[in-house]
């Protein structure tokens, strides 16, 4: 006689046993030999052993189906019990596509090229730079890659981070104490995580601290190891922020860094560390760099119209700006010609005169 206990502390026990237990029926019917007992989120097994051992290895497999895709049907959970080579097949055909199952069965993958390139540079890289307009997916798709490495257990927390700078608004006191206080700037960053974790899931992790969300000044005199770092808005990162974050990176660690020149809110004396960075590391190797633009946007249609709006006359007021420039340079210099004619002349007059 041999008793076993599996914690299902990692996954959403609502999913393993199923509504009104149904899954866990299926489970007892595949091993009517056994006692198997629902306790919270343990199972305790009890029977002969090698009943146990197979039994212990089906739920392993369950439990890490469940703990990659977030959720699974009865007749899913059916075929796994009955075939050992289900979960592998299934994974498979989709790891390629899916990048995380969401609540309530969402998939989340990459919908565009650059989308999908980043993907697999994510797979080559320890840090990707993912640089390009709003509505692009750099945010979300880097978040999903964070999300599927936790899953996968290839690192042990999520660390998500952004610069604390106001876009164009002087918002003044913030009411609240600190977390309330720089909840509104990391907001689009909690946003992506509610569309691919559940919410008493998301909730453990940000108690247990497995998913941090912090400004970037916080992340200061830390080693990041064992995690997947997202460096976000990074064109609001000053030039000595951007190398104090990428010093932080530990051993087994990922990171992207997703940002979008054409939206720099630093004061007007301050160079954005992003475009520095993205210059002078684009070579290095296990540094990979990535330009989306409007074909990648992935938000409402009008999006992509209002970004090539604002780049065309963005491209005219460039022209306007060289034309005019070019015109005060020859200004400039027909004042410079002038200038030289009179100091001649005179000369010519005093040469005379003496």
């Amino acid at each position: 006689m041999t008793e076993s206990i599996i914690n299902l502390d990692s996954i959403n026990p609502i999913e393993f046993f199923g509504v009104n237990n149904g899954k866990l029926d299926l489970l007892k019917k595949k091993f009517p030999l056994l006692k198997i007992l629902s306790r919270g989120t343990q199972l305790k097994i009890s029977g002969a052993p090698e009943e146990v051992a197979t039994a212990q290895e089906k739920i392993t497999q369950i439990i890490t189906y469940l703990e990659r895709n977030g959720n699974l049907s009865e007749n899913y959970f059916e075929q796994i019990l009955g075939d050992e080579e289900t979960v592998d097949n299934f994974k498979d055909r989709n790891s390629n596509e899916i990048l995380v199952f969401g609540p309530n069965g969402r998939n989340v993958r990459a919908r565009t090229a650059n989308q999908k390139k980043m993907v697999a540079m994510a797979e080559k890289n320890d840090i990707i730079f993912a640089i390009g307009p709003a509505g692009t997916g750099k945010t979300y798709t880097a978040v999903a890659l964070a999300v599927r490495a936790l899953k996968n257990k290839a690192v042990r927390k999520i660390i998500l981070t952004r610069p604390a700078v106001e876009a164009g608004e002087n918002l003044g006191f913030l009411p609240g104490d600190l977390k309330e206080k720089i909840d509104p700037y990391l907001r689009p960053l909690y946003d992506a995580l509610d569309d691919m974790i559940p919410a008493d899931k998301l909730s453990y992790y940000m108690t247990n601290r497995v998913i941090e969300i912090a400004p970037l000044a916080y992340m200061r005199g830390r080693t990041l190891d064992n995690s997947f770092i997202i460096l976000d808005e990074a064109q609001n990162a000053t030039d000595l922020q951007m190398k104090m974050f990428l010093t932080r990176i530990g051993p087994n660690a990922k990171a992207i860094i997703t940002g979008d020149m054409t939206q720099v809110d630093l004061p007007k004396n301050q160079q954005s560390g992003l475009a520095k960075a993205s210059r002078i590391l684009r070579n290095v190797d296990g540094i990979g760099y990535l330009e989306l633009d409007e074909e990648d946007v992935v938000r409402h249609r009008l999006v992509k119209a209002i970004i090539r709006a604002y780049d065309a006359a963005k491209e005219k007021e460039d022209q306007h700006q060289h034309q005019n420039q070019n015109f005060r340079n020859r200004e400039r210099d027909r004042d410079r010609d002038r200038d030289r004619d009179r100091e001649r002349d005179k000369e010519k007059e005093e040469r005379r005169d003496n």
